[in-house]
């Protein structure tokens, strides 16, 4: 089943139909061309270091050397986690309410530095526990959060693929309206410990290797947190098993959600720049769902928790910013929009060589 420039979406897809889903790679031509483009600005040769091949990335997705991205929002799927029930955080269920409905009214860190560089922040409650709809923040409520994993699956089949689709659908509907490149977030307490799940099961790595301290656990909290996840990637038998399978059983809502933002950026050609561990651990699930996803996807940061760095490796994805940030919420991602946008003012309005009457460097070194 191959997509198109405007697949098809079928919000009835089965597991097995998504997993047979296509994509076409960026195009390499337009990728070529932003790269020869930055040549002639008048700069030493890869003086714009990584944002040259960045740029030139978006450029190929967008499928022109006119780049533009200055119609940009971050999504940021909300959804409470079960597991909370186990202690292996510091606050309860009620915050994720409480941080969604600070997004809704603009006042979250995230809607302050948007608000900065003029993205626009769409919050979507994709799981939070509370029934009542909060103002300011898009219901595409699955369930009132996951299950809790130490006892029980987080999440049925259908409620896997209903929240993916409802990742896909919002990058279609943002294209729709005019979005050029979008940002990644998320709000849900307790996603560090299933992201780190998702992470040692993708990854085949022990709990310990990829599990932190999340908002700030101590050490008897944080051991507590590890053995937990390794029992249930034990009790599932997770290592070795698909990328369905191991969102299905320790996954989140957000995680699923933002899989599918992953994977509509690559079925309708819009650059995604992804935030943190729970952004990186989605992005991962979303290759191993639908391969080639990862050639929409863009690194913002660094982040504190040990499961970021080895994600990123295994994409194959540089993160630019260390900051050591730990805020979440698409924080980071919203950073690197702002480091794109100030790249993209050299790319489109610096003068060439020709305009200063300068011999042009010349390109001794494949990039």
């Amino acid at each position: 089943m191959e997509c198109s420039e405007k697949p098809i979406w079928n919000r009835d897809y089965t597991k097995e139909e998504l997993e047979k889903l296509t994509v076409h790679a960026p195009d390499p031509e337009i990728y070529q061309k932003v790269l020869t483009c930055w040549d002639h600005v008048a700069k030493p040769i890869d003086g714009m270091g990584r944002f040259e091949t960045l740029t030139a990335q978006i450029g190929a997705i967008q499928g022109t050397d006119r780049i533009d991205i200055s119609k940009k929002a971050v999504i940021i799927m909300c959804a409470d986690n079960g597991i909370v029930e186990e202690g292996i955080s510091q606050s309860g269920q009620e915050v994720t309410a409480a941080v969604a409905k600070n997004m809704g009214n603009q006042r979250s860190s995230v809607g302050k530095m948007a608000e900065a560089i003029g993205a626009d922040t769409i919050p979507v409650d994709i799981g939070i526990r509370q029934k009542e709809k909060i103002p300011g923040v898009l219901s595409q409520k699955v369930r009132c959060g996951t299950r809790n994993f130490r006892k029980e699956p987080a999440m049925t089949e259908e409620e896997v693929l209903a929240a993916i689709f409802t990742g896909v659908e919002m990058v279609s509907a943002c294209k729709g309206q005019g979005y050029r490149i979008l940002a990644t977030g998320e709000m849900g307490i307790g996603n560090t410990t299933t992201s780190s799940a998702v992470a040692a099961a993708l990854l085949g790595c022990e709990a310990s290797e990829v599990t932190g301290r999340g908002a700030g656990l101590n050490d008897e909290k944080l051991l507590h947190k590890q053995q937990i996840i390794a029992e249930a990637i034990e009790r599932y038998a997770l290592k070795g098993a698909d990328a369905f399978e191991i969102l299905r059983t320790v996954g989140g809502l957000d995680i699923a959600g933002l899989t599918g933002v992953c994977i509509g950026g690559a079925l309708f050609h819009v650059p995604i720049v992804l935030d943190g561990v729970i952004s990186m651990a989605a992005a991962l699930l979303a290759e191993r769902l639908v391969p080639g996803t990862r050639a929409y996807l863009l690194p913002s940061h660094k982040g504190k928790e040990p499961a970021a760095e080895k994600l990123a490796a295994e994409l194959g994805l540089e993160p630019v910013i260390d900051g050591r940030m730990a805020l979440g919420e698409g924080t980071g991602a919203v950073m690197m929009l702002a480091l794109l946008e100030m790249a993209l003012s050299v790319y489109q309005d610096s003068s060439t060589f020709l305009d200063i009457q300068v011999e042009q460097y010349e390109r001794f070194t494949a990039r």
